[in-house]
């Protein structure tokens, strides 16, 4: 067997570019290696650009980025055994985050044993995976590719790993294999029963302080907009729940406080867990109703099971959340008005930050406080407009998010995990070449794939990324100095490395900030370089910020 163009005729791997251009697919987010080589041939002249990086958790973090901002899964292409194993913890990071992507590794050959770098690939990525498996043959391998982009977009968004074995990519496969309707690919939506829709708007319709908990999906694109258009029109506040902090998300300011006042609560997309604290009290007060509208049955069992009283599940309905918001907007229309009054409550909680915030301030020579950075942050993305905001990291982005209320962003999600925001901003740079992409990330999360900047630089990619640099783990330092005592403090410093050196290595742009008038001055020339930045600044150590209204509200 010859994997050599004209050697074997049409191999698997031609008829993999055939189905990625059939689904419209113009950047795959890749790292080479042996066994998916014949892919990187295969794709010279086929109008798809393989935007080749640093590690391969790396390429994942890009095609999710990709997912989440364009609604079409991304694509990620890494090699077998441990370039596929490095994709384990970003697959489960998009799974947590309900962004459609297709993860394509190489893998052994097929009925081998002992081969170089054989591993269970599809059953190792099978627990963070919407679904995983084996490329069966050549003959098969496009209606496999076209099932694993359906999945990935179908019902709760999810990542699909398809595992390519060297013999099916180098080896001939059938011409008719390469035969692709573009048609194969999209989503296919189930849509709610309109009686079980109708249940769970007329029961919303008896609450006094009903609100809407929208799931990470529901959080980004058309739904995005339809939801808070229905908010407006009808009066029923919707909250957007995408962070592993749940109803403690500081970008949600003070809702903690009055989310026990809501007598029922509907979930669209948005699964009834830790982030809700399984709906419990004294999260939730102990006469609210439940009403939920979600793709999976499986989520809306859950539902019941973790409520200690199962009948406050009021109504449910399985179908597309997202389907479902017409339907939903409509039945409200014709029901009586919410009282204006709680539309506004909850709104003004969600937007309260402590007035103590303006007055933060760091002194002359003296590290800055985060809420400073997020700031100026702020600030200059909204001058310039149309910008794409990413933060990444443990106390450092918390108050990033708490100060910049700028969407679209992209966050770590319900995973909580921290390492991404680099590889997020250039998925999204790639996603939307004429957006200004900021990343504010912690100095230990920002370690984690700061060699990006070199795939930035190569590929023209530049984004802002602001490092609050405490050379510390602040969120473990400030567990230990809570729990343990300040003389039991181990393992979480870190150097006050000089990052801004690295992006210029790198061919980048570097500033460092030590003091407060020098930092917008360095973000506008960061934003203004034309190249992949970082801006370096030096931030005290503090812990993340807990927003509570003030006791006159």
């Amino acid at each position: 067997m010859s994997g050599k163009r004209g050697a074997a005729g049409r191999r698997g791997a031609d008829s993999l570019v055939s189905a990625l251009g059939a689904a419209g697919v113009r950047t795959v987010f890749a790292l080479s290696g042996n066994q998916i080589m014949s892919v990187f041939d295969a794709s010279i002249g086929a109008g798809i650009e393989l935007l080749h990086v640093r590690h391969e958790a790396a390429a994942v973090h890009m095609a999710d980025a990709w997912g989440r901002l364009t609604g079409r899964p991304g694509v990620a292409l890494a090699t077998a055994g441990p370039g596929f194993a490095n994709t384990l913890s970003a697959m489960y990071v998009a799974r947590m985050a309900e962004s459609p992507l297709v993860l394509l590794s190489g893998d052994a050959p097929r009925g081998g044993v002992g081969e170089f770098q054989e591993m269970a690939q599809a059953e190792m990525s099978g627990p963070v995976a919407k679904a995983s498996w084996t490329a069966a043959d050549a003959s098969t391998l496009v209606s496999e590719v076209a099932q694993a982009f359906r999945i990935a977009a179908s019902g709760r968004p999810g990542p699909v790993h398809l595992a390519l074995p060297v013999d099916l990519l180098e080896g001939e496969a059938p011409d008719d294999a390469g035969g692709v309707d573009p048609g194969d690919f999209p989503p296919v939506e189930s849509r709610a029963d309109n009686a079980e829709i109708r249940a769970v708007v007329e029961g919303m319709a008896r609450a006094k302080r009903p609100l809407a908990l929208a799931g990470p999906a529901m959080a980004r694109g058309e739904a995005y907009a339809a939801l808070r258009a229905i908010a407006e029109e009808t009066g029923i506040p919707v909250v957007f729940m995408e962070s592993p902090r749940g109803t403690a998300d500081p970008s949600l300011g003070a809702f903690a406080d009055v989310l026990p006042e809501a007598d029922a609560a509907l979930l669209l997309g948005k699964k009834l867990d830790f982030s809700l604290k399984m709906g419990r009290p004294p999260t939730f007060a102990p006469r609210c109703r439940f009403f939920q509208i979600d793709s999976d049955a499986a989520v809306i069992e859950q539902a019941r099971r973790v409520l200690t009283d199962p009948t406050r599940l009021d109504a449910a309905a399985v179908g597309s959340p997202a389907g479902a918001v017409g339907s939903i907007a409509a039945g409200l229309r014709d029901l009586p008005a919410v009282d204006p009054g709680w539309y506004n409550e909850v709104e003004a909680a969600v937007s309260y930050r402590p007035a103590s915030w303006d007055s933060v301030k760091s002194g002359e020579r003296e590290p800055l406080h985060p809420l400073e950075v997020g700031r100026a942050v702020r600030d200059v993305m909204s001058r310039l407009g149309g910008s794409v905001f990413v933060s990444d990291g443990g106390e450092f982005g918390q108050w990033a998010q708490a100060a910049i209320p700028i969407r679209p962003r992209l966050i770590n999600g319900p995973s909580g995990a921290i390492g991404g925001g680099a590889p997020f901003a250039l998925g999204a740079r790639a996603a939307r070449p004429g957006s200004s992409v900021f990343l504010t990330t912690g100095d230990g999360s920002f370690g984690y794939h700061a060699l990006e900047l070199d795939t930035a630089a190569r590929h023209g990619l530049p984004f802002v990324a602001v490092v609050g640099n405490d050379a510390a783990w602040n969120a473990e330092y400030q567990i230990q100095l809570r729990e343990y005592g300040e003389d039991r403090l181990v393992g979480c410093e870190l150097l006050p490395t000089r990052y801004d050196r690295l992006a210029e290595s790198l061919g980048g742009h570097g500033e460092r900030v030590t003091e407060a008038s020098q930092l917008r001055p360095a973000l506008e020339r960061a934003a203004a370089s034309g190249k992949p930045a970082c801006v370096n600044v030096m931030i005290r150590r503090t812990p993340a910020p807990v927003i509570e209204l003030s006791p006159q509200r």
